[in-house]
C-alpha cells in the first residue's frame, strides 16, 4: 500500500507575506477545509476555512499567525495515522512535510479513504461483527484468539467507540456463518452489538419469548 502515491502537488501553499484575500479566494473556489502557510519556505501552520469570516482581505496572512493550526503529516506517515489526523482536526486536506518542514504537497481525505476501503477488510468476503466489553477487560489478542479458535481468520479490527468505560470493537472475519463465534465471544463476556449474519442465540431467545408469551396468554 503506497499512500505516498496520492500526495497532491496542485494545491497551493501560501506565504505569510501574502494577503488574506488570496486565502479567501482559495476557500471560496474549493471545498477544502485548510491550506498550508510557509515562511521562507518552511511550514508555519494552516489557515482554516472556519476562520473565513474573520479574514480582513487587505491584511497579510502574518497578522493571523497566532490563529494558525499546526497539524500535518510526512511522507512516512501511515494511512491509518493520517485518518486519525483528519478526524481529530475535522479536516479534509493535510499538508505533507519533509524532514526540513518544507511542504511536499497534500493528502486529500477522499484519497486516503479510498486506500482504506481498498484493504481486505472491505474487499474480502466475510462477516462483520461489533462487540463491546469493559475498557480494562478487552484485548485484541483475545479477540483474535476467539475468532481463530473457531477456524476463522481475522481480516481486521479497530476501536469504533469508547464511552462509559466500555470499548466497542468492529472486526471482520473471513467466516460467513458467525453463530459459533458469537457464542464464544459471549463466553468471554463480550456483548454482541452487531453481526451481519443470523445469530442462533437471538433466534432461540425469540422462540422462547414467543413460547412464554403464548403460555401466559393461555
Amino acid at each position: 500500500m503506497h499512500i505516498q502515491e496520492h500526495i497532491l502537488s496542485t494545491v497551493p501553499v501560501f506565504d505569510v507575506t501574502d494577503t488574506l484575500d488570496k486565502a479567501i479566494s482559495f476557500f471560496e473556489e474549493t471545498t477544502y477545509s485548510h491550506v498550508a502557510i510557509k515562511e521562507e519556505g518552511v511550514f508555519v501552520g494552516l489557515l482554516s476555512e472556519n476562520d473565513l469570516a474573520c479574514f480582513e482581505p487587505d491584511k497579510s496572512i502574518d497578522t493571523f499567525r497566532y490563529d494558525l493550526e499546526s497539524f500535518h503529516g510526512t511522507d512516512q506517515t501511515s494511512w491509518l495515522d493520517l485518518l486519525e489526523q483528519f478526524a481529530r482536526n475535522e479536516a479534509n486536506l493535510l499538508p505533507v512535510l519533509d524532514a526540513s518542514k518544507r511542504v511536499l504537497g497534500y493528502y486529500d481525505l477522499n484519497d486516503v479513504v479510498s486506500v482504506f476501503i481498498g484493504t481486505p477488510f472491505f474487499t474480502e468476503p466475510g462477516g462483520i461483527i461489533v462487540v463491546s466489553k469493559g475498557i480494562k477487560d478487552y484485548s485484541f489478542s483475545e479477540i483474535a484468539q476467539i475468532v481463530e479458535t473457531n477456524n476463522s481468520k481475522l481480516l481486521g479490527a479497530f476501536i469504533t467507540e469508547t464511552a462509559n468505560d466500555m470499548v466497542q470493537v468492529t472486526l471482520k472475519t473471513n467466516a460467513t456463518h458467525l453463530n459459533e463465534i458469537f457464542q464464544t465471544f459471549r463466553r468471554y463476556s463480550y456483548t454482541i452489538e452487531f453481526g451481519n449474519n443470523d445469530d442462533q442465540f437471538l433466534e432461540d431467545l425469540k422462540e422462547r419469548s414467543d413460547y412464554l408469551d403464548k403460555y401466559l396468554n393461555v
